[in-house]
């Protein structure tokens, strides 16, 4: 599942994600632009999903990202967050210490998107 949550109105990249993971097989279900943590919660119990994937280009992904972590917490789902967009490095270390299950930056090839999701979803 993919989002993009916040106010955050750049859905270019999270479109491309969504064409590569396609692309590799597996079934994507993108809810658009501004979701809060309720919505993306809600969805994701609703299609069971396997992984949640978040697009962050506003500066926002270290309120957002544990924001969203513990929306899931609070409603007893165990899912894999990725958070993909503009994510400077030191920030990348305080996010996966929060929980976030990987972080992908800009430039991010098919292969590593693809790569990086397989193996948050194999460690369910």
């Amino acid at each position: 599942m993919l989002a993009k949550l916040g106010l955050d109105g750049h859905d270019r990249g999270i479109k491309v994600v969504a064409r590569m993971l396609r692309d590799a097989g597996m079934e994507v279900i993108y809810l658009g632009l501004r979701q809060s943590t309720d919505s993306i919660v809600a969805a994701a119990e609703q299609e069971d999903a396997d992984a949640i994937g978040l697009s962050m280009h506003n500066a926002g992904h270290l309120t957002l990202g544990p924001a969203m972590l513990a929306a899931l917490d609070d409603a007893g789902l165990d899912i894999p967050v990725v958070i993909g967009g503009i994510v400077p490095e030191p920030d990348v270390a305080v996010l996966t210490r929060a929980g976030v299950a990987a972080v992908l930056g800009p430039g991010a090839s098919a292969e590593e998107v693809v790569a990086t999701v397989r193996r948050v979803v194999g460690r369910r």
